[in-house]
């Protein structure tokens, strides 16, 4: 349903926004770090549709694929949805917060046992289920000035909660990612 709802969105535009960035993924409370190590790997990539827009604001939505490699927990792949809104200046510069959710499937990177019949085996990885609702902060640079719909890069600050991450012992784990992309619009060939 929402695939469809954003298809009739980019029909209307003309245009298919992609995105697409590299980011780092950790295990951190949200807002207390910008930069962290070890890296973890992540790439993302989505396209987004405007509700409304005007000089100063546009209100948008979001639709994004991605995976992280975090080498000593687990490695993920989600999709997810936000709202967004995003301030322009009269400069190149544009500020943006965005607020999400998303279902994420991660898998554990070194083996896993069960205890059977008394004695330990290696057991089936069919990973875990989680939803991981995000709150998200960036900072623009449009390529060209005047054009609404010109190329941009961007920083964007994600926390993000993945939940339920281990029953009875740990709720929830938070998580912070710092993303480095680019936006760029494909024109919609609509036949005509």
């Amino acid at each position: 349903m929402l695939f469809f709802v954003a298809a009739s969105l980019h029909a209307q535009q003309k245009i298919i926004p992609i995105q697409i960035s590299l980011y780092n993924e950790s295990t951190a409370i949200p807002f207390t770090r910008l930069v962290t190590t070890p890296i973890h790997p992540g790439i993302q990539i989505g396209t987004e549709f405007t509700y409304k827009e005007n000089e100063h604001f546009r209100l948008f939505q979001t639709v994004n694929l991605s995976y992280y490699f975090h080498a000593q927990l687990n490695h993920g792949i989600s999709i997810n949805t936000e709202l967004g809104g995003e301030y322009l200046t009269n400069s190149r510069f544009s500020f943006g917060a965005l607020i999400g959710v998303g279902y994420l499937h991660t898998f554990a990177t070194t083996k896993e046992y069960v205890f059977e019949d008394g004695h330990y085996t290696i057991a089936t990885d069919k990973g875990n289920a989680r939803i991981a609702p995000s709150l998200s902060l960036d900072v623009n640079y449009r390529i060209k000035k005047i054009e609404p719909t010109s190329p941009k890069i961007f920083v964007r600050y994600q926390s993000w909660i993945e939940y339920p991450y281990s029953p009875g012992f740990i709720p929830l784990m938070s998580h912070i990612n710092l993303h480095i992309g680019a936006k760029f619009n494909l024109p919609l060939n609509t036949g005509k």
